[in-house]
């Protein structure tokens, strides 16, 4: 409905990170970023670098004051919570050899039809299962903004990093880019918890650079260190701007 992943290619070493570009119509991309948030509704998040975000989590209320007062994003809402994205986003990955056990991902009208069939036939049907997605709106200056190294919470199955930025908005020089990392030390390369680490323990394998109309998309496994080293655009007031999609486990 919104978004095109027929040039989504990956890379699977260390984890599976690939890149969709374009990721929309020009024209539904342009919308998006004329109904941005404005900047006094985010929340300053030190703890994780210097980044600004607004979420169900942070800011929660003006989150969802915005979401619901802009048609936009109200309708993306919606859909970013239903089935249909989820189902979309699991077979997407499944055609590029990653299964991660929810492949043809049922809705639920399906999976009621079915369980009650089973029922009265006395026959077993697991329990469905349940995923959920979010997203988060996220800002970072180009003047140090940075997110350190880290391997996404536990809870965390598929995160998209969407690039929200006109075009000529963003100088490459500035940096921004998504980094693929790997830890120097071995013994430490098994982050499942998410522990932090310094960038100078990082060994850089890849850089996905930030430009506009694209995502970013990648699995929470293991060892998929990630990170954005500051930035390099002293004096400037432009933000890095982007939509983060996690998709979870509904407890």
């Amino acid at each position: 409905m919104y978004f095109d992943y027929e040039h989504l290619r990956f890379r699977y070493d260390p984890f599976p990170i690939g890149l969709a570009k374009p990721l929309m119509g020009d024209d539904l991309y342009q919308q998006f970023l004329d109904a941005w948030p404005d900047s006094e509704l985010f929340k300053f998040m030190p703890e994780l670098g210097n980044k600004y975000a607004l979420s169900q989590k942070f800011n929660s209320r003006h989150y969802h004051d915005f979401v619901k007062s802009v048609p936009l994003w109200k309708e993306f809402h919606a859909w970013i919570k239903s089935d249909a994205f989820v189902r979309e986003v699991m077979n997407v990955l499944d055609e590029h050899h990653l299964d991660l056990g929810y492949t043809n991902y049922p809705s639920y009208g399906k999976w009621l039809k079915k369980r009650v069939k089973n029922i009265l036939q006395g026959k077993f049907i697991p329990k469905r299962p349940r995923l959920t997605a979010r997203f988060e709106f996220q800002m970072m200056p180009a003047d140090g903004g940075h997110i350190l190294p880290h391997t996404d919470s536990p809870k965390k199955i598929v995160t998209m990093v969407v690039s929200m930025a006109q075009e000529g908005e963003w100088d490459p020089s500035f940096g921004g880019g998504t980094d693929v990392n790997r830890h120097k030390d071995i013994r430490y390369n098994f982050n499942l918890m998410n522990r932090q680490a310094a960038f100078e323990d990082m060994e850089v394998l890849d850089t996905f650079e930030f430009t506009p109309n694209q995502a970013v998309i990648f699995i929470k496994t293991f060892n998929s260190w990630h990170s954005v080293r500051p930035m390099t655009g002293a004096g400037s007031p432009v933000m890095r701007k982007t939509l983060i999609i996690n998709i979870e486990p509904r407890l």
